[in-house]
């Protein structure tokens, strides 16, 4: 029996952006939320630099790149603005997402199939640049299949509406969902894809997602920040990662 793949966890710190905006001034700091994770064991950190600026600032990327020991993963829309600050910063990692001013959160992936012109370009500058790219898409062999022609080496699957399906209680479309995602991950393997999930999990899903072994990294913000109210910052992502490899130990079955 072989040994499941080690599967990373992204810590995505914009709401600890979004506390300190709240008020103005420099507290909380992200930047050190992004330190307090790194130590208490996340594999990286995320952070969605959006047109608005609503939680994470210019200055906070900088500072991240210049400051912290892991990878830096910059979620951002396809825009000229977007690509120039990447294109400057150089994170390890720029994710590119949907976006729009009226939502309180992203509400789902990409419409790759739609922009594939337009995503085409930008997925080649930042390669070019030394920059792994993902795209954060909808659990569908469609989806997939797009990326991977426009030459993003990495999706991250939209998990938002499985989340969602269980926290309101529906049964069978919880079911559906995650069977979309169960079939998406298995096809981002077979097409030579590293796969990536996000959106909503927290710890009985995350360890559920984690028996998926050809997903390799799982970025987790919200849900972390809610309950370092509760717990404090390191233990909610100590019990994250004990959650994770709960459900990685059984993925090899």
């Amino acid at each position: 029996m072989s040994k499941p793949r080690a599967l990373r966890l992204g810590v995505n710190i914009d709401h600890v952006a979004t506390v300190r905006n709240a008020r103005g001034g420099q507290v909380p700091d992200p930047v050190r939320a992004a330190q307090l994770a790194i130590e208490a064991g996340a594999d990286g950190i995320t952070a969605h630099l959006r047109e608005d600026r609503r939680h994470i600032m210019d200055d906070d990327i900088l500072r991240l790149k210049e400051t912290i020991s892991k990878p830096l993963n910059l979620e951002m829309a396809a825009t000229t603005q977007m690509l120039d600050i990447a294109l400057k910063v150089r994170p390890h990692a720029a994710c590119l997402v949907p976006e729009k001013r009226t939502e309180r959160t992203t509400e789902g992936g990409l419409d790759v199939v739609a922009a594939h012109n337009h995503l085409k370009p930008f997925v080649s500058e930042l390669s070019r640049a030394g920059i792994r790219v993902s795209l954060f898409v909808e659990p569908s062999i469609a989806a997939l299949d797009v990326a991977r022609s426009v030459g993003a080496p990495v999706i991250e699957l939209h998990t938002g509406a499985w989340c969602h399906a269980l926290d309101t209680g529906d049964a069978e479309r919880a079911g559906r969902e995650h069977g979309r995602l169960r079939v998406a991950a298995a096809h981002a393997a077979e097409i030579g894809l590293e796969c990536h999930a996000g959106h909503g999990l927290n710890y009985q899903t995350a360890e559920k997602i984690a028996e998926l072994p050809s997903i390799v990294e799982l970025n987790i913000g919200h849900f972390l920040i809610g309950e370092a109210i509760f717990t404090g910052l390191s233990e909610a992502i100590r019990l994250m990662r004990r959650s994770m490899d709960a459900g990685r130990a059984r993925a090899v079955q």
